[in-house]
């Protein structure tokens, strides 16, 4: 499956609950440190507000306030291992749910997608038949979970104005004409429409290429307001977060060399007009 993918089986607690419970730890080992929260915030280099925040249970903290956390209270790992448990949005896949706490707050995101339409860019009759497509088949509680977790996330296109958002979508991907005619068409000027954002660049890689730099697979980048760089790679039922700087060094040397090979801006949008017409 790909993206925010339906757990099956549940189980975990509820999310308020959870972060409440990662807040308290936070908090214990910090006075056990013999830390004030001014004194905290200043090591992980984030307010005293959102440390305050995020002990009492009202912010989902990020991948590099965790980290600093663990560094300023001995590394003990008790915050990575709380982290784990904390019950995220429901219909996103467990391997994907650190991802989307990174996502949320990005100030770059890049993708590169060689099999589907990014779940950024679906419309909901698109998703819909990704979704009900799926093996095993899925019931309709599932599929209502799946559309909400996505729509939720596609709000970050047009509630972040001040996050550069990157696409590079194979030419292939909608030349299959998943769902058919009418949702295609849809699916393209959904698309067209989101090209228009100043926040937002969309390429399309031509079916014929004779140089490509994105043949190992899907990958996505993005960078974090304290511009650090993450990358995740995708496969079937699994999902990889890259921290490593020298491999997401090496991806976003090739997401670079695959903007120069795709389409320009310019002709990507007058191929999807072409491409629409043809519908």
């Amino acid at each position: 499956m790909v993206e925010d993918t339906f757990v099956r089986g549940g189980g975990e607690p509820d999310g308020a609950d959870s972060l409440r419970t990662f807040g308290a730890a936070l908090q214990a080992l910090r006075e056990h440190a013999g830390l004030s929260r001014e004194e905290f915030a200043e090591i992980v280099r984030y307010s005293k507000h959102t440390v305050a925040s995020v002990e009492l249970g009202r912010r989902m903290p990020d991948v590099a306030f965790v980290e600093r956390a663990e560094e300023a209270t001995g590394n003990t790992g008790v915050l990575r291992k709380t982290l784990e448990r904390v019950a995220r949005q429901p219909g996103l896949a467990a391997w994907f749910r650190q991802w989307a706490r990174l996502e949320a707050a990005a100030i770059t995101l890049y993708t590169y997608e060689c099999r589907l339409v990014p779940g950024l860019l679906q419309t909901e009759a698109y998703a819909r038949t990704l979704f009900t497509n799926q093996l095993p088949p899925m019931d309709d509680g599932q599929i209502e979970a799946l559309w909400a977790a996505r729509a939720e996330r596609q709000r970050l296109l047009r509630e972040r104005p001040n996050t550069a958002f990157g696409f590079i979508l194979e030419e292939g991907v909608l030349l299959r004409r998943t769902g058919g005619a009418e949702v295609t068409r849809e699916l393209v000027d959904h698309v067209l429409e989101a090209a228009e954002l100043r926040n937002v660049e969309f390429q399309i890689m031509p079916q014929i290429q004779e140089t490509h730099a994105g043949l190992d697979g899907p990958m996505r980048l993005l960078e974090t307001p304290e511009n650090q760089w993450y990358a995740y790679c995708e496969g079937q039922e699994s999902g990889q977060l890259v921290a490593d700087p020298k491999v997401v060094s090496m991806l976003k040397m090739r997401y670079a060399r695959m903007r120069s090979q795709a389409l320009t801006i310019k002709d990507s949008v007058s191929l999807l007009q072409r491409m629409r017409g043809e519908l």
